[in-house]
């Protein structure tokens, strides 16, 4: 079983003595470069083709658990009480267009949004669910809780399929995914690459960047080792490699150069690892965001899409559980008015004003999402259950046309009433937006061959 490539945050002194200790890069660069390498499973050439003027990057907000679509984006206020429960519906800056009132300040940002209201998917597990989510796929082995994880057959993750089919330029990864690995039994299935590799798995961090000792302290440079040092380091193994009489070497050092290339690339680029020291910000907007994991994480997400990172994965929560993610199977309406809403509506808008006010909004895509929505009917434990059958997703940036909805739900919220969309066009319209070729066709671990999205994207969305 494979593992996703991860960079602890914590902090960890890099001697001068373990830096040169493995010759040239040292523990420095190969460190991240055996990581890369120990953790793929397989090198694929890329085969895409970069559409005219992409977005410049994508931010994906995950609500692990399933945020109910009638008490966030979706509210029937002239429902029965059973089906409308205890929120009120409030207005928004689109005429006509009403949201939870537990989220005021993506209200006043409606006129930027573009809100999906028939989402909907077969899968109703948390893990199977994760992976039409995050993969924009039904996962091979239907509705289960997916026990194991098998590469041979997973599907990859977006930004994954982004690394595959286009070049890394400069030292950004193409692939961030933070704050936390999320779990369920397992690690959830959606956070990887998948069948295509480890070596297009996202740079997974690990450490709340909300805390004092943040720092992803593999991609710093020890005190002693300038740039034109570890230059030349990389110049010197090259001429090893380039006339070594010992084929063999030789050849296990040329398996190397990708994830040595990779790691050197992320530790050279002083922009990359500026990016990561977050206690920069000014804090009055780290006040902003909110000081919690979710809010300075998407304040961290902002500062990659900076420095250059195509797609960033924030996940909000870490294990499935009624009281540990967005799962309300009992006290919804408690829940998520003390406990999820205020900080994901905080966090949302302050990223969406952040990025509008440094230009980078309209080529930055943003989505906001769970693997499911909750059940209409409030169940004898004052909460809702999954119901995958119709949900709702919201955008930002990317071009998207500010002040839109596409599609609808009933009047009871249980199922699309006019254009249905399947995780399966979200996959088109991320990977149509981010510039690679639909018609591509790629083959899993077992040869078998696929498209990748195998749904339409929704361009009656976007400007």
């Amino acid at each position: 079983m494979f593992e996703p490539l991860r960079v602890s945050a914590r902090p960890e002194r890099v001697s001068r003595r373990r830096l040169i200790q493995v010759g040239g890069l040292g523990a420095l660069g190969i460190n991240l470069a055996t990581l890369f390498r120990a953790q793929a499973a397989e090198k694929s050439p890329a085969s895409g083709v970069v559409a005219s003027k992409p977005i410049r990057s994508c931010i994906l907000l995950f609500f692990y658990g399933g945020p109910s679509q009638l008490d966030t984006w979706d509210p029937k206020p002239d429902g029965p009480s059973q089906i409308r429960g205890e929120f009120s519906a409030i207005a928004t800056t689109v005429p006509g267009l009403q949201f939870g009132e537990h989220l005021p300040r993506m209200a006043q940002l409606a006129h930027k949004l573009g809100i999906v209201r028939s989402m909907h998917h077969p899968m109703r597990n948390h893990n199977a669910a994760a992976v039409e989510a995050l993969c924009g796929r039904t996962p091979v082995k239907g509705d289960l809780e997916l026990l194991t994880n098998d590469r041979t057959v997973d599907f990859p993750c977006y930004g994954a399929m982004l690394s595959h089919l286009t070049r890394q330029h400069g030292g950004a990864p193409l692939h961030v995914a933070l704050p936390h690995v999320m779990n369920n039994l397992v690690e959830l299935p959606g956070q990887t690459a998948g069948f295509l590799g480890a070596a297009h798995d996202p740079l997974q961090i690990t450490h709340d960047p909300n805390q004092a000792d943040f720092s992803v302290s593999e991609l710093d440079l020890p005190a002693d080792l300038s740039l034109s040092r570890l230059e030349d380091r990389r110049s010197l193994l090259e001429s090893v490699d380039q006339h070594s009489a010992h084929m063999e070497r030789l050849a296990a050092t040329q398996a190397l150069n990708t994830y040595q290339e990779r790691a050197f690339n992320l530790i050279a680029s002083e922009r990359v690892r500026t990016a990561f020291h977050i206690a920069r910000e000014p804090q009055i907007l780290r006040e902003r965001y909110g000081r919690n994991k979710l809010g300075q994480s998407l304040l961290l997400a902002r500062r990659l899409v900076e420095a250059g990172v195509r797609f960033v994965n924030v996940n909000d929560k870490v294990a499935n559980g009624q009281l540990d993610n967005w799962d309300s199977h009992l006290n919804n309406f408690g829940r998520l008015k003390n406990d999820l809403l205020p900080p994901a509506d905080q966090a949302l808008s302050t990223l969406i004003e952040d990025l509008d006010q440094r230009g980078l909004l309209d080529s930055t895509l943003i989505v906001a999402m769970g693997e499911f929505g909750r059940t209409p009917k409030i169940n004898a434990g004052g909460g809702r259950d999954h119901w995958p059958d119709c949900y709702s997703i919201v955008l930002a940036g990317g071009g998207i046309q500010g002040g839109s909805t596409y599609g609808a739900s009933d009047k009871m919220g249980a199922y699309p009433a006019a254009k249905p969309v399947t995780p399966g066009d979200l996959a088109a319209t991320l990977f149509w937006r981010l510039g690679l070729d639909l018609s591509t066709e790629l083959h899993d671990g077992l040869g078998r061959p696929f498209a990748i999205a195998n749904g339409k994207p929704l361009k009656e969305l976007f400007a």
